[in-house]
């Protein structure tokens, strides 16, 4: 197993360096473009919900991290995104986390879509909220 391990700031801005890792590593692994893509969506919406809902956004609190590991196993990669912000109920997020089902725009309501595209395009997600939270997204060969 070879994995790598990034720790950055809490901020969209550097989704960049996520997308590069994530593509260096499964690629390297020997991952199709389709299934590099998927993760890179599922991951990046592991890391939206850090920066959004894991940490305030005062100003006051401390620098604001998310820890990052790739892990890339014989047959499986393995990300692993983890925020030690404030934790929620990621059992009761993902039994309302549906696809979109409405007919307007206007009716389009925000929350749960993002679980919803991790468990869709991704093999296996584990989510855990004892330290924060950390969310465990498998993809297999």
């Amino acid at each position: 197993m070879s994995s790598v391990r990034l720790v950055i700031p809490a901020a969209a801005e550097y989704m960049d360096l996520v997308r590069l890792c994530l593509y260096g590593m499964a690629s390297k692994a020997g991952f199709s473009y389709e299934d590099i893509e998927d993760m890179k969506v599922a991951v990046g919406e592991a890391c939206n919900n850090a920066v959004l809902h894991a940490y305030p956004h005062d100003g006051d609190s401390e620098p604001a991290t998310i820890e990052l590991s790739f892990e890339q196993e014989v047959s499986r990669f393995i990300v692993k995104v983890k925020d030690r912000g404030m934790s929620f109920n990621h059992a009761r997020a993902l039994e309302e986390a549906t696809p979109i089902q409405a007919e307007e725009p206007s009716e389009l309501q925000a929350g749960g879509l993002g679980l919803y595209l991790m468990q869709a395009l991704m093999d296996e997600v584990h989510i855990r909220t004892d330290d924060g939270t950390e969310v465990t997204l498998t993809k297999y060969k």
